[in-house]
């Protein structure tokens, strides 16, 4: 988040130089080492200053450039295995950012030290009794910080990658469609209170203009107030368009009277649109925004589960037309995510469970510790769910998605896996006229695939049961019913978007955490396939 630092802190040899420089990289952030910035001011090393004033000194000269840099925001500041012992120096990291501790055994420690030239005056001597006596003697203060990653068993960026997870904090490169380089860039971050803000995130990056809030008449009533004021207490004069809810009005209409909105309301390219609700907010409000004199800035606060895990991430956005879903739309990144899961306190549970749906297909394509979260789901009370589990999983289900659209943000190879479940999933929401919501129908679809990829070899045998316990397990539907036609289901398929020639492409799943893009079926081959035509009851 803009204006907050990312303090790295742990025992010597845990990582934090080398992990801190690959964190700040991944999010254009500014990296400094504290005991660096201590030796450029006293002209010295560190080992110098103890030798020469003592570790009283060093202490103090700690704190005066700790206290220099702390409030620099947009940084990764690695700190001193003992800086925060100091009282006061913890009151002022924990008031400018959010501390990590990184954790290793002492023998990977060890090692890492005895090959590092740097000079560690408290570890002078014996390395490996002198440190283990120091993790004694500092235990306790590292475990009262909340947060910790594990260095030991990973990479630096690996371990950088966790940091990221474990904060919700992200910068999504990669969608540059007009040649814009960097610009195309956006910060993606997932923390309770962000709604409250808005307005100063936008501020702190310089932003000015007339602004147009984007909402729908279930989540404007809620949220919409506290998102104008927080634009208005950051200088903004925004206005608000409340759009009807629902699936039904994801149409060109809608997208017309968005631009006619902006229009009278003299949005211009200086301008930016605040899309607050659930995917289809989003995918509208993008689009407008994308097509508006040509493309002006949008911002995505999202409301819904289904959005913060999936639809506001990856700048597709689009409307649907009465011959199937997102046939209309645009690659066009918002410039900046603001997740607050608070807002999920409100959310009713069909959407809820419809959410984790979309979770539960991350794990499935990449990510098989997320997948293992969705299957614990039962084990937690109504409050925890709806605490510290959604926030959890929705940081690892925004990182999962990210890794693959940095890889490939058009859609031309990988991405396509983030389609498993969607060829039969929207096939079933049109065939069913939108009485499934997304995410139920691409639990359906998800069960259905697996089971033809399991017919087909693509996927290992038991799989199909396997998601199916999961998404069952939540809430979800996992058969179709048995009022679905099967002609207006085929028909549907082969309106989707992901056509191509006379066959339609899916993605199937093979394991968990494994997922295989591009498989053209034609509609015979579907026909035959056995898993697909005993999803259909006949009379």
């Amino acid at each position: 988040m803009t204006g907050q630092t990312i303090f790295l802190y742990g025992p010597p040899g845990s990582g934090k130089s080398t992990i801190g420089r690959v964190l700040a990289a991944n999010l254009d952030y500014h990296f400094f080492d504290l005991d660096s910035e201590i030796e450029n001011e006293a002209g010295k090393p560190v080992w110098k200053i103890f030798s020469d004033e003592g570790e009283a000194a060093f202490r103090q000269r700690e704190t005066g450039t700790l206290n220099q840099m702390a409030g620099r925001g947009s940084s990764v500041i690695a700190l001193g295995g003992g800086a925060l012992l100091s009282k006061g120096n913890r009151k002022t990291v924990e008031a400018n950012g959010r501390v990590v501790i990184l954790d290793a055994p002492i023998d990977v420690m060890c090692e890492r030290l005895e090959a590092d030239p740097n000079q560690r005056p408290l570890l002078a001597g014996n390395l490996s009794e002198k440190l283990t006596n120091l993790m004694t003697s500092r235990a306790d203060h590292y475990a009262s910080f909340p947060y910790h990653v594990d260095t030991g068993i990973a990479n630096a960026e690996k371990a950088a990658w966790q940091v990221q997870i474990l904060l919700g904090t992200f910068h999504v490169k990669g969608l540059d469609i007009g040649g814009a380089g960097s610009a195309c860039a956006y910060d993606v971050s997932i923390q309770p209170g962000l709604l409250e803000a808005t307005g100063f995130e936008m501020a702190a990056r310089g932003w000015t203009g007339p602004v147009a809030l984007v909402t729908d008449d279930n989540v404007g009533p809620l949220y919409a107030e506290r998102v104008m004021d927080s634009l208005k207490n950051s200088g903004f004069s925004p206005q608000v368009i409340q759009i009807p809810a629902g699936e039904d009005f994801k149409t060109i209409q809608t997208i017309n009277l968005l631009w006619e909105f902006f229009l009278a309301n003299e949005l211009d390219r200086s301008g930016t649109v605040v899309a607050l609700g659930g995917g289809v907010v989003s995918d509208l409000a993008g689009f407008a925004a994308a097509t508006y004199l040509r493309g002006i800035r949008w911002v995505c606060l999202p409301t819904s589960l289904l959005s913060m895990a999936d639809a506001s991430i990856g700048g597709k956005t689009g409307a649907d037309l009465p011959s199937g879903k997102n046939l209309i739309g645009a690659f066009h990144a918002p410039s900046l995510v603001l997740t607050d899961p608070d807002v999920l306190s409100t959310l009713p549970e069909r959407e809820l469970h419809g959410g984790l749906a979309e979770v539960i297909k991350h794990g499935i394509i990449s990510d098989p510790q997320l997948f293992e979260a969705c299957a614990k789901y039962t084990e937690f009370s109504e409050e925890e769910i709806r605490g510290v589990y959604l926030t959890n999983i929705i940081c690892r289900a925004v990182a999962a998605k990210v890794n693959v659209i940095q890889q490939d943000p058009l859609e031309k190879n990988i991405r396509a896996i983030l389609n498993a479940g969607h060829t039969i999933g929207h096939a079933v929401e049109l065939a069913s006229n939108y009485r499934f919501n997304h995410g139920e129908a691409v639990s359906i679809g998800l069960v259905v695939e697996t089971r033809m990829a399991e017919e087909m070899s693509v996927a290992e045998t038991g799989l199909a049961e396997e998601i199916s316990r999961v998404l069952a397990g939540v809430g979800l539907p996992v058969e179709f019913p048995d009022d679905l036609d099967r002609d207006t289901v085929e028909k549907a398929i082969f309106r989707d978007k992901k056509r191509a020639g006379n066959g339609v492409k899916f993605a199937l799943p093979v394991k968990i955490g494994q997922a295989k893009y591009g498989i053209s079926l034609t509609l015979d081959e579907i026909r035959r396939n056995h898993a697909f035509h005993s999803c259909f009851t006949r009379s």
